[in-house]
Parts: C-alpha cells; sequence; structure tokens
C-alpha cells in the first residue's frame, strides 16, 4: 500500500497558512515587547524573522521540487549527509519537535478557552518534584485534558483519509484569516492611536533581540510542514514551490498587519502588561464581546494549525519506518483509507502526554532549538546536493542562490547558540533528546534495514 496524491493547490497553500498561523501571533508580542522594548524594534523582529523564513521556503522550494517524497526533511537529510542526519531528523520531529509543536498548540487553545470557562485553570494534581516549568512543582490543570482530548480528536479525524483532512484545512483556514482580517479591521478602523510616545518598556540588547526573534520564530513555524506532506501533492514540481513561497508571504503581511493594529490601540506598557494581546485590543474597542471574539478567532486559529501539524508531522516517522530506521507498524498504511494511520495514532498519543509537561512558552522553547539546528542543516543540503548529485531534476532553483541559504544558515546557527545561552534547561534537554535516539539507530540499522527509504518519489 501507498499513499496517493490527492492534495490540491489549495489544500497545498492553506496546509503553509493554516498550520504556520495557530496560536502564536496571539501570545507572542507580549514576550517580544518585553525583550526589545518598543513597538518600532518588534516591527523589526518580525520582519527579520519574515525574512529569514521566506529564506529557508525559497530553499526548500527548490528541495521540495527535487525530492518530493513523504516526510520532507528526512528525504532531504538522508540523500544529503546519509540515513543517520535523516533518522535523527525523525527522532527528533516524533518526540520533541513535530510533538511539541502540537502539545503546545493544545496548550494555547485551552488559554483562550479559559475566557469563557475559567475553571479549566484549576489544579486537580501536583506533583512535588522539580519536573515542571522552570524546575518547579508539575501541576496538572482540567484544560490540559481538554487540550489532549483536541489532539486526539484530530488525530481521529485524520485517520479517515487524507482529503477529509486537507478539506478540514482549506476550510478552517478561510474562515481564520477572515476572522484576523476582521479583527485587523476592527483596531485599525476603530481604535485611537496612543497620544504620546512612551518610555521602551526594556532595555534593548543582543540576547533580548535573539530571544525575541526565537518567539517570532515559533510564530512564523510551520512554513516547512508543506514538504512533510510531499508524496500527497498533486502536481509536486509546480505546486509545492507555489504554495511554500506563495504561502509564506501571505503570512508575513498578515502578521504585520495584525501587530500594526495592536499598537494602533495599545501602548508598549499595555502590550507588556497582557498576555492576550489581540483580546485586550478588541475589548478596548468593543468590550467584553470584542474580548470574546478574538478568542474564538484564536481557537478556530489553533485548531486549524493543529489539524496540520497532525496532518504533516505524521508522515515523518512514517517515511523513517519505510526505510527501516523506525518501528516497522508505523510504516504501515491503512488498506482502505489509504492514510499513515499508526504514524498518525503514535504521534498524537505522545503529543497528548506532553500537554502535562509544562507551560507555553517552556513547550515552544524546547520545541525550536532543536528545529533549528535541523533547519540550518536542511537548508544547507541545497548546496550539498548541488554538488552530489548535480543530475537531480530541479523543476524550481533556489532564487538567490547561494546568497539565500547560506544566510539562513547562518541565523540558524546564531539563533540555536543565542537561545542555548538564553534558556540552557530546555536547549539541552533538547540535545538530550536528540542523541538519545542514536542507540536505536545502530540497533535499526543492524537488525532492520529494511529498503531504501524513498517512499513514494
Amino acid at each position: 500500500m501507498e499513499l496517493r496524491r490527492v492534495l490540491g493547490p489549495w489544500a497545498a497553500a492553506s496546509i503553509v497558512v493554516g498550520t504556520v498561523i495557530g496560536s502564536g501571533i496571539f501570545l507572542v508580542p507580549r514576550a517580544m515587547i518585553l525583550r526589545v522594548g518598543t513597538p518600532r524594534m518588534v516591527f523589526v523582529v518580525w520582519v527579520v524573522g519574515g525574512l529569514l523564513t521566506l529564506a529557508g521556503a525559497l530553499t526548500y522550494a527548490e528541495l521540495a521540487a527535487a525530492i518530493p517524497e513523504a516526510g520532507g526533511e528526512y528525504a532531504y537529510l538522508r540523500e544529503a549527509y546519509g540515513p543517520l542526519w535523516g533518522f535523527l531528523y525523525s527522532w527528533t520531529q516524533m518526540w520533541v519537535a513535530k510533538s511539541g509543536s502540537i502539545a503546545t498548540l493544545g496548550t494555547g487553545f485551552f488559554y483562550y478557552l479559559t475566557n469563557f470557562f475559567p475553571r479549566l485553570e484549576g489544579i486537580f494534581y501536583t506533583i512535588s518534584l522539580p519536573l515542571g516549568p522552570h524546575g518547579g512543582p508539575l501541576e496538572f490543570r482540567y484544560g490540559q485534558l481538554l487540550a489532549m482530548g483536541l489532539i486526539l480528536m484530530l488525530a481521529w479525524l485524520n485517520y479517515y483519509g487524507v482529503k477529509l483532512g486537507g478539506n478540514v484545512q482549506v476550510a478552517v483556514t478561510v474562515v481564520k484569516v477572515g476572522l484576523i482580517a476582521f479583527i485587523v479591521l476592527a483596531g485599525l478602523g476603530f481604535g485611537h492611536a496612543p497620544t504620546s510616545a512612551a518610555a521602551p518598556v526594556a532595555p534593548l540588547s543582543t540576547t533580548g533581540f535573539f530571544a525575541a526573534l526565537v518567539a517570532a520564530l515559533w510564530a512564523y513555524d510551520g512554513w516547512n510542514n508543506l514538504s512533510m506532506i510531499s508524496s500527497e501533492v498533486r502536481d509536486p514540481h509546480k505546486n509545492l514551490p507555489r504554495a511554500l513561497i506563495a504561502g509564506t508571504l501571505a503570512v508575513i503581511a498578515i502578521y504585520l498587519m495584525a501587530n500594526w493594529a495592536y499598537f494602533h490601540v495599545l501602548t508598549a506598557a499595555e502590550v507588556a502588561a497582557t498576555p492576550t494581546v489581540a483580546a485586550e485590543m478588541m475589548r478596548r474597542i468593543m468590550g467584553a464581546p470584542g474580548a470574546n471574539a478574538v478568542s474564538v478567532a484564536a481557537m478556530i486559529s489553533i485548531f486549524a494549525a493543529l489539524n496540520g501539524s497532525i496532518l504533516t508531522g505524521s508522515r515523518v516517522p512514517y517515511a523513517a519506518a519505510r526505510g527501516g530506521y523506525f518501528f516497522r507498524a508505523i510504516g504501515s498504511v491503512h488498506p482502505h483509507y489509504r492514510t499513515p494511520a499508526v504514524s498518525i495514532v503514535a504521534l498524537s498519543v505522545w503529543a497528548a502526554l506532553l500537554v502535562l509537561s509544562g507551560r507555553y512558552e517552556q513547550l515552544f522553547t524546547l520545541v525550536i532549538f532543536p528545529s533549528w539546528i535541523l533547519y540550518g542543516m536542511t537548508t544547507a543540503s541545497v548546496i550539498v546536493l548541488r554538488r552530489k548529485r548535480p543530475d537531480l531534476p530541479r523543476p524550481y532553483r533556489t532564487l538567490g542562490y547561494p546568497f539565500v541559504p547560506v544566510l539562513f544558515v547562518l541565523a540558524a546557527a546564531a539563533l540555536v547558540v543565542s537561545t542555548l545561552r538564553d534558556s540552557p534547561r530546555e536547549s539541552l534537554l533538547g540535545i538530550f533528546l536528540i542523541l538519545l535516539g542514536l542507540p536505536f539507530y545502530y540497533y535499526w540499522k543492524k537488525h532492520l534495514p529494511g529498503g531504501s527509504g524513498r517512499v513514494n518519489s
């Protein structure tokens, strides 16, 4: 059994836009202003993060068109550096990056639902050991149970067919972009700009800039997800590059417009004082109904990002298993629904358990650190493959090559070093979880060689 190419260009574009725009645009502006101090610098960070994301998308477009296989980066790293690096990517996505991203989105969903049901913040059990955020006790909240249920429900939906999951992605993405447009128009059209420039809420520093950039890149994270489902996109040589580039540009524009609306209504100090910036802005304009409207928009946005993450992320461990470098059952395809059913269930169950591990900011730092190590290596692989595989068909070639890939790799390296210095606990835990995969790799290499690792090429 093989996966089928049933996703069209609209589904491909909605995976990019719908998966990127999740909870970050509603939650991270506060973290950014606390790091860089002024609205102007917040916009600088958004632009820098957007340009880095675009550089990555331009590079991935060449890789996706040349190697339209399930697993995305898994296939690119395998072809460029050998099966070890492809395995480490799939291992990291399964246990840390993609599962952690899904858990973070689920956590963001329940944050916004507490506006309607405050009791979800209630703690029903505490483990008095330093296992929680910042080394504190681990607290379990009712809302976390709801987030776990949402993740498992979307896993069930995607179990029954990629076309069903793709159609849901298109519909929910259209709705959420419309709701965000309404919020932006309300802020710019009916809000009142602050009368005078206020003092910075924090001093600007290099460390603070990179910490804010981590938050912005978390909000942009997901632009690469389309490549993971390359083997199920129709006419991939055309649709993959177009969807990656157009989708990324659309996200950058939406983020800048949303932040323009926020700072048109709120001062820097007011943004720094509230974790739910969009809700506070709409509360100023429309009162409680406006804040409730933002909560609904945020939950719909997160719902689309969760669906897209499960739809795409499950293809990475599936691709590794098909190559013999993961649990064999995860490489199976459902005989009727033609989905990687076991992989969908395994990823979603693990992500649901990770919801219990911590709060929002600690989760996204844990996710972004190992992700950007491998993003940098994947982007560099476009240079490696130009030399190693000059015969590889390349329907699309990276605009600005080699400067665009090199810029992205250098920025990724700087970001990784800065994150390690600023959040050593979460970063070192991410490294440990990556290295934990090495014994498994050598076991599977020795005992489960499998096939070539190429899936639906």
